[in-house]
C-alpha cells in the first residue's frame, strides 16, 4: 500500500504576514462589491435620462448586478476550489475593477447591463471568498473582533452607497459610481498579490465541472431574482413572462438541492446546514440582509419622492446611521465576552423591531432630523447582529468546510437582501394602491373637511393674486398633491410595520442557538 502524505494541522498554521492587514486588504475588496450594490439606487433616474429610456428599463442595470451576483455567490466555493483562492480572488477583483470602468464608459442601456452582469458576476465572488479567508487567518478567539472589520463592509457599505452615489451623481455624473472602484481596485490587486496566501490544505483541484449543478443554481436563482424583480411592473401572474420565470425558477431550485444533496460531488456541500448553529445562523444573517437592504432603498426612495430631495441630501441622512454601526460594533465585541452570544442577538432583532415600529410613524411635515433618527435607529441593532452571528454561526463548524460555508453563508444574506430590494420596492406600490381607494372611499367632496379645506387653499391664492377660477384650480390641485403625499406615507409606514414584525418574529429562533460567548468555543477546526 502507497505510504499516504501526513494529515496537516490546520490549527499551527499561520500567515506569514500580519493577519489584520490581510483582513484590511480582502475587506477593502469586498466593501467595493457591497457599496455597488446601493450605489446605483439613487442614480438610476440620471442614468435613465443620459441614455435615452425609461426609469423602468433602466432599474434593468440593477437587476442585471443583482441577478448575476446572487449566482455567483453559491458556485464561488466551488470556483476558489478550481483555480486556488488567492487566484480566484485575483480575477475577481481585477475583473469586478475592469467591468466597472467599462460600466462608464456605457452609451447605451444593453451595454450598461452586460457591463454590469460582468460587474456582478465577478463581485460575487469577493464576499465569501474574503470570509473564507478571514476564518482561516485568524484562530477562533480572535474571530469576533475580526468579523467586527467585516461588518463595516457588509453593513456600512449599503449604508454609505447612497451617500457616495448621490454625491457623485449630483456633483460630477453617474458615470463617476462606476470610475471611483477603479483606483481602488487598483491597489487591492497589487496588495493582494503581496499579502494575501492560501492555507497549505487548499490546493487547487482538477474536478470535473458540475454542468447540471451550476445550470440548476443559475436558472434557478436568476429567474426568481428576475420574477421579484419585473414582478410589480409586468402585473406579477398576470404576465406570461413572470410566469414562465417562477416556474423556472422554483422547479430549478427545487432541483439544485436535490441535486447538490444527492452527487457525490457537489459544487456547494449543504451539508454544512446539519451543524445547528451554522443553519440558525444562516436564517438569521438572511432576515439581516433583508432589514438592511429593504430599509437601505426605502428610506432614500422616501426622501426623493415623497420629500423631494436631492440624491445628495437623501443620501446624507443615511450617513448618520453608518457612523452608529461603527461606534457599536467595538461595544458589542466586549459586550460578547460577557454575555451569551444568542441573548445579544435576540437584543439585535428586538431593536430591530422597535426601529421599524419607530419609523412607521411617518408624517406630513416630517423634517430632515426626523428621518436621519430613523435611520440611526434602524441601522443601530445591526452592529448586535452581524457579528454575533457570524461568530456563532462558524463556531461549531470543521475548518475544512470554512469554504463552503461562507459561499452559502454569503449568498443567503445577499440574495435574500437583493430579494428585499426588489420585493419591497414592489410592496409599496401595492400598498398605495390599497391606501388610495380606501382614503379615497373618505374624501367626499361633499364633507364639510373637505369643502374647508379648499375653500382655504383658493382664499389663500386669491390673496396671492390669483383670479377666483385659476384659485379654485389651484386649490384642487394642492389637495391632490397632498393625497398622494398621504396615501405614500401611509404606504411607508405600512410596509415599516411589516419589517418590524417579520424582526420580532425572528427573536424566539435565538434561544435555539449554543449558549456561548464570543471568547469562548469557537470551533473551526476542533
Amino acid at each position: 500500500m502507497a505510504e499516504q502524505s501526513p494529515p496537516i494541522d490546520h490549527d499551527s498554521w499561520r500567515p506569514r504576514h500580519n493577519p489584520w492587514l490581510v483582513a484590511v486588504v480582502v475587506t477593502l475588496a469586498a466593501f467595493m462589491e457591497v457599496l455597488d450594490t446601493t450605489i446605483v439606487n439613487v442614480a438610476l433616474p440620471h442614468i435613465a435620462g443620459s441614455l435615452g429610456s425609461s426609469y423602468d428599463d433602466a432599474t434593468w442595470a440593477l437587476t442585471s448586478y443583482l441577478v448575476a451576483n446572487g449566482i455567483v455567490l453559491t458556485i464561488s466555493s466551488w470556483l476558489s476550489k478550481r483555480f486556488g483562492r488567492k487566484r480566484y480572488f485575483l480575477i475577481c477583483v481585477a475583473m469586478f475593477t475592469l467591468s466597472s470602468f467599462l460600466c462608464g464608459l456605457s452609451t447605451s442601456l444593453p451595454m450598461l447591463v452586460i457591463f454590469r452582469l460582468m460587474q456582478g458576476f465577478f463581485g460575487g465572488g469577493l464576499q465569501p471568498v474574503q470570509q473564507a479567508i478571514i476564518l482561516d487567518i485568524f484562530p477562533p478567539e480572535k474571530r469576533s473582533a475580526a468579523f467586527g472589520l467585516t461588518a463595516l463592509a457588509i453593513v456600512v457599505g449599503p449604508v454609505l452607497g447612497p451617500l457616495v452615489g448621490g454625491w457623485l451623481t449630483d456633483t460630477y455624473s453617474w458615470r463617476w459610481i462606476f470610475y471611483v472602484n477603479v483606483p481602488f481596485g487598483i491597489i487591492t490587486v497589487i496588495a493582494v498579490i503581496a499579502l494575501v496566501e492560501d492555507p497549505p490544505w487548499l490546493k487547487p483541484t482538477k474536478e470535473q465541472v458540475d454542468v447540471i449543478g451550476i445550470s440548476l443554481i443559475s436558472l434557478g436563482l436568476g429567474c426568481l431574482e428576475i420574477m421579484a424583480d419585473r414582478g410589480e411592473d409586468d402585473d406579477w401572474f398576470g404576465s406570461s413572462f413572470i410566469t414562465t420565470m417562477a416556474l423556472i425558477g422554483g422547479i430549478c431550485t427545487i432541483g439544485a438541492i436535490i441535486w447538490l444533496l444527492k452527487t457525490k460531488k457537489p459544487l456547494l456541500h449543504l451539508t454544512v446546514l446539519k451543524d445547528r448553529n451554522f443553519a440558525l445562523g444562516t436564517f438569521m444573517i438572511g432576515a439581516v440582509g433583508v432589514l438592511l437592504y429593504a430599509s437601505a432603498v426605502i428610506v432614500p426612495q422616501f426622501a426623493q419622492q415623497v420629500q423631494g430631495y436631492t440624491a445628495t441630501i437623501a443620501g446624507q441622512l443615511m450617513a448618520p446611521g453608518g457612523m452608529a454601526v461603527m461606534v457599536l460594533i467595538p461595544f458589542v465585541g466586549m459586550l460578547m465576552k460577557h454575555m451569551q452570544v444568542r441573548y445579544i442577538i435576540a437584543l439585535g432583532f428586538f431593536f430591530m423591531a422597535l426601529s421599524c415600529f419607530f419609523a412607521a410613524t411617518l408624517y406630513a411635515d416630517v423634517d430632515f432630523w426626523y428621518l436621519v433618527l430613523c435611520r440611526v435607529r434602524q441601522t443601530a441593532p445591526l452592529a448586535f447582529l452581524f457579528v454575533p452571528i457570524s461568530t456563532i454561526a462558524y463556531s461549531t463548524l470543521p475548518r475544512e468546510l470554512n469554504g463552503d460555508a461562507s459561499a452559502l453563508f454569503s449568498m443567503v444574506r445577499n440574495y435574500f437582501g437583493s430579494q428585499a430590494i426588489s420585493l419591497s420596492t414592489a410592496a409599496l406600490t401595492e400598498m398605495r394602491q390599497v391606501q388610495q381607494t380606501d382614503v379615497s372611499a373618505h374624501a367626499i367632496a361633499a364633507k364639510p373637511e373637505f369643502r374647508a379645506y379648499i375653500f382655504q387653499m383658493q382664499k389663500l391664492a386669491e390673496a396671492h393674486g390669483l383670479a377666483p377660477l385659476r384659485a379654485h384650480a389651484f386649490a384642487i390641485t394642492h389637495m391632490y398633491q397632498d393625497f398622494l403625499k398621504q396615501v405614500a406615507m401611509l404606504a411607508y409606514n405600512q410596509l415599516f410595520n411589516v419589517l418590524g414584525i417579520m424582526a420580532l418574529c425572528v427573536v424566539p429562533f435565538c434561544f435555539l442557538l449554543s449558549p456561548m460567548k464570543g471568547s469562548g468555543h469557537s470551533g473551526g477546526g476542533h
